[in-house]
């Protein structure tokens, strides 16, 4: 025959389960308010992404004005050829034929400065280039035997991508007399490749060429254009051979193309960078129809005007590991609790987690205006100064406040060190996770989890510590 409980045993049977079930459950809660609260990384994300669009939309308007991202084409020849129709009754086929100049080497002096608008700064840069070409024309080009060249009208040509950032007419030297090049509006397009919103074309200035491009002739050709750009420019290797000299202010510069530099300097004055591209890593014939241009984007050199860190790439990484970041700064407050008998509200283990989320909030804002590294140590040092306080306040002592200044201290001095190991983030993060949940497992190795209490001086003596309530619930 079984008998119900009395409601005072039943009352003494709750209040012991209220107590056995106080720490587990909050150390679940913690978890599961970590992941809840971490659901602000893509709306952060989301803001970031909107940041950055329009650092573009800037960057694009500023670029454009002064001419954009700018490719050019050194000294080429181009004469004008008739061939015979392969139809019978059809009339004989025209066009364009390249030439292109057997030594080539191009030397750029580029001046970059930034223009801001707003709270972005855009790399423009005034670049003196010089071009020279080495022809020889004592072999007849057969890739077409049987056309018909017509040297007399033949034509010297200079590409630039922009010709509106032109600052100067572009000069050549032929046979020792100095000419301006003309645009040539009856030019066909020549096209380089796909851009970011757009197909790329060479605008072309030139000059008749009739007086010294003839079969059988050797002679050399000097020409200069100044320009201005922005972000990258790029240097086409017109030349069987071609030989590029870089130099400029910029300290961070980036260098891409077909081709990595044989030699570069970087030091915080500028650069100097020098290329050699052979005609067999060139990929384009030694001469050919107009098309053969755009083939020379493939053995293109470039300088990209970078900025040396981009806070919006290093906030967007950051982002990535809040999970992590609000777990550690959970798993620590809940130390603090398990070890000193005092109590903390669930409502203020939220506060803590939004001042984490806020902690992003700080350094976006203030990385758009200081860089990363300043905004890092500001918005980092003022949360870890918050934290501290009020780790004081909730736990009611000044040796407490101080131990939680020194571990977020060095809490986020390792979440630093993560944001910047990019190779080795992953195993930093791992290990430092790693080393957090052990020394979580050390300091409660003595707490009775069945206990109404989490300190483990107090599951001793077998009492509640004054001024603690009996359970987090209420």
């Amino acid at each position: 025959m079984s008998t119900s409980p009395t409601p005072a045993a039943a009352a003494s049977a709750f209040t012991q389960w209220r107590k056995s079930a106080s720490m587990g459950i909050k150390l679940f809660f913690l978890c599961a308010l970590a992941l809840i609260m971490s659901i602000s990384a893509f709306f952060l994300d989301n803001l970031v992404d909107d940041r950055v669009s329009s650092e573009k939309s800037v960057f694009q308007d500023v670029g454009q004005r002064a001419g954009g991202a700018q490719s050019l084409l050194g000294p080429t020849l181009l004469v004008p050829y008739t061939r015979p129709s392969v139809t019978a009754g059809q009339p004989s086929l025209h066009g364009i034929y390249a030439v292109f100049p057997t030594h080539a080497s191009v030397t750029a002096i580029t001046h970059t400065e930034e223009r801001k608008r707003s709270l972005f700064r855009v790399p423009v840069y005034q670049a003196d280039t010089t071009f020279h070409a080495s022809f020889d024309l004592t072999a007849k080009p057969n890739l077409f035997p049987d056309a018909t060249l017509d040297w007399q009208n033949a034509t010297l040509i200079l590409g630039v991508t922009e010709l509106r950032g032109l600052l100067s007419d572009a000069t050549v030297t032929l046979g020792g007399h100095s000419s301006s090049l003309s645009p040539l509006p009856d030019m066909p397009a020549i096209t380089l490749g796909q851009g970011e919103n757009n197909t790329l074309t060479l605008g072309i200035v030139g000059a008749p060429a009739g007086d010294i491009a003839k079969l059988g002739a050797t002679f050399d050709i000097d020409a200069a254009v100044r320009l201005s750009g922005s972000q990258s420019v790029s240097l086409l290797a017109y030349g069987r051979s071609t030989q590029f000299a870089v130099s400029g202010n910029w300290a961070s510069p980036g260098f891409g193309g077909s081709e990595m530099p044989i030699d570069r300097q970087v030091s915080p004055s500028g650069f100097e960078a020098h290329w050699e591209v052979p005609f067999v890593a060139r990929g384009v014939r030694a001469d050919g129809d107009l098309g053969s241009i755009s083939g020379l984007q493939n053995a293109a050199v470039s300088v990209n005007f970078v900025e040396v860190a981009d806070p919006y790439q290093s906030i967007s990484r950051s982002l990535k590991y809040i999970t992590l970041f609000l777990g550690l700064v959970f798993l620590t407050y809940f130390i603090f609790e398990a070890t000193s008998g005092r109590k903390a509200h669930p409502a203020q283990y939220v506060l803590v987690g939004i001042a984490q989320v806020i902690f992003y909030l700080l350094l976006l804002s203030l990385a758009e205006r200081t860089g990363f590294d300043i905004a890092f140590a500001i918005a980092g040092g003022a949360t870890v100064t918050l934290f501290a306080v009020n780790a004081g306040w909730i736990f009611r002592s000044r040796t407490q406040s101080v131990r939680a200044f020194a571990i977020f201290g060095l809490l986020y001095g390792l979440i630093y060190c993560l944001l910047r190991l990019e190779d080795n983030a992953l195993l930093v993060g791992a290990t430092t996770s790693f080393i957090a949940v052990a020394a979580a497992m050390y300091f409660t190795r003595k707490i009775d989890w069945y206990s109404g209490s989490g300190s483990p001086a107090t599951v001793a003596a077998g009492a509640t510590p004054a001024g603690a309530r009996d359970s987090w619930l209420e």
